[in-house]
């Protein structure tokens, strides 16, 4: 009986991650616009969830005294539709834990509040879980491949974080303080359609009379556009905003998706392992708050210095509580990956002219002769049209390697080179590029570009 369960959750939760990571949609039959306006429709008469209509929904939270449940999702396509039907009326877990919050879906970021909701916009769906005073309890989902989602995220994962977020409502206010750091401070703008990048194209909400799927706007073009606030004004663009959120497992930390903050494995010689953690450590404070799940881990760390820092923790581990410190060195936010976040299609446009990098295979490197942290980057891909095309009409081609950029021949990944154009070089600024083709160097020129 509890395997067929398993089974059936298992099923499930398929289902929700087409909800969050599927970006295809059917409009054999409909256009998208008929979509929204046919999902608006059926979630509004079905009186569960509160639809895009975030004032109504803190002000049933205040009325009625419950916690607010906010999941932010992209636009969605029929299978999002069905997704969350089996979510919500299946799941024997998940919907008796919804029926103790105020439920809010949020299918834009149009007028949102980015003094209240701030999370790592590289994500298709982020979930909120708040007082009716706009107090964050905490957060769930978290992301860190393009297309590998299993470490990440998973039902019970969700079911936890909710649990943990009505154990801190029903502490509030007492625990006040405790959850005070789980709000940022105050943003460039105050909601997303007022960045200059996207002011004379949005407004604070859709367009359900017009063009409403081209009215949304997208939680990647929040990111797109704070990088933009700094870099088309010439200023350098902040570390957190050009390695936000950083992974737990970039410091060698895996976390159990199924639980709140539990520790499953320590890389050797990782920070994490320096640090002093071990597999099964429960997390109960990291900075002081209580992280309902890697999300919440990943809130902390993003509010760290990339100069580093020590990051109290307080573990518990077996029958004993102990206190601990995750010991971050300076540029330790390097460490994380760019390349698979959907911004990573605005630095490639900003920094190598539209090419899309990776690393040459190992057996590959010894036949050019080229040393193990040199830099060997094969274009993967080259843009064909406007900006994304630069490194096109500058001559370069797919299959190219590059082992020089900018006079600098150690930046090894693609993320390397991302943080060295944008730290070093601006808008209007050209850069010499050295790459391999047929065995021979050649050198190359691209513009950097807003």
């Amino acid at each position: 009986m509890r395997n067929t369960a398993r089974v059936r959750r298992t099923s499930i939760f398929f289902s929700f991650l087409a909800l969050f990571f599927s970006t295809t949609v059917d409009i054999a039959a409909q256009t998208r616009d008929e979509m929204v306006r046919e999902d608006r429709k059926k979630i509004m008469e079905e009186g569960f969830w509160i639809y895009n209509d975030l004032p109504k929904a803190f002000a049933k939270a205040k009325q009625s005294g419950k916690p607010l449940l906010v999941v932010l999702r992209c636009i969605p396509c029929h299978e999002c539709v069905k997704l969350d039907d089996e979510l919500v009326d299946q799941d024997p877990v998940i919907r008796p834990l919804l029926d103790k919050f105020v439920c809010a879906r949020q299918v834009s970021t149009n007028g949102l509040d980015l003094e209240i909701f701030q999370y790592d916009t590289d994500q298709s769906f982020a979930v909120f879980i708040l007082n009716a005073d706009g107090t964050v309890y905490g957060r769930f989902g978290t992301r860190s491949h393009r297309t590998d989602w299993l470490g990440d995220v998973s039902l019970e994962g969700l079911a936890e974080a909710l649990k943990g977020g009505l154990e801190l409502h029903l502490n509030y206010p007492t625990n006040r303080k405790q959850v005070a750091g789980k709000r940022g401070g105050k943003p460039e703008v105050a909601s997303p359609e007022k960045y200059p990048s996207l002011a004379d194209k949005f407004t604070d909400r859709l367009n359900y009379t017009g063009d409403v799927a081209k009215s949304c706007i997208h939680c990647h073009q929040i990111g797109d556009a704070q990088r933009s606030y700094y870099w088309n004004s010439g200023k350098q663009i902040p570390e957190k905003v050009l390695f936000p959120y950083p992974h737990p497992k970039t410091l060698g930390l895996i976390l159990d998706p199924k639980q709140r903050a539990t520790v499953q494995s320590v890389l050797p010689e990782s920070i994490a392992e320096q640090s002093g953690l071990r597999a099964g450590d429960i997390i109960q404070l990291i900075d002081g708050q209580n992280p309902l799940s890697i999300a919440d881990v990943q809130w902390v760390l993003h509010q760290t210095p990339a100069s580093g820092g020590n990051i109290p923790l307080s573990v518990k581990r077996g029958n004993h509580r102990i206190s601990l410190e995750l010991q971050l060195p300076p540029s330790w936010r390097e460490h994380g990956d760019l390349s698979w976040r959907a911004t990573s299609w605005a630095y490639r446009r900003m920094v190598t002219g539209g090419m899309k990098l990776v690393p040459i295979e190992a057996h590959k490197r010894e036949q050019l002769n080229l040393g193990k942290k040199k830099m060997a980057l094969l274009v993967q891909h080259l843009g064909q049209y406007n900006a994304h095309a630069a490194a096109k009409r500058a001559g370069l081609r797919k299959g190219d390697i590059l082992v020089s950029y900018d006079d600098n021949a150690d930046l090894t990944t693609e993320s390397e080179l991302f943080a060295h154009g944008l730290r070093h070089r601006k808008p209007g600024n050209r850069v010499s590029i050295i790459a391999i083709r047929g065995g021979k160097k050649m050198e190359f020129t691209i513009p950097i570009q807003p």
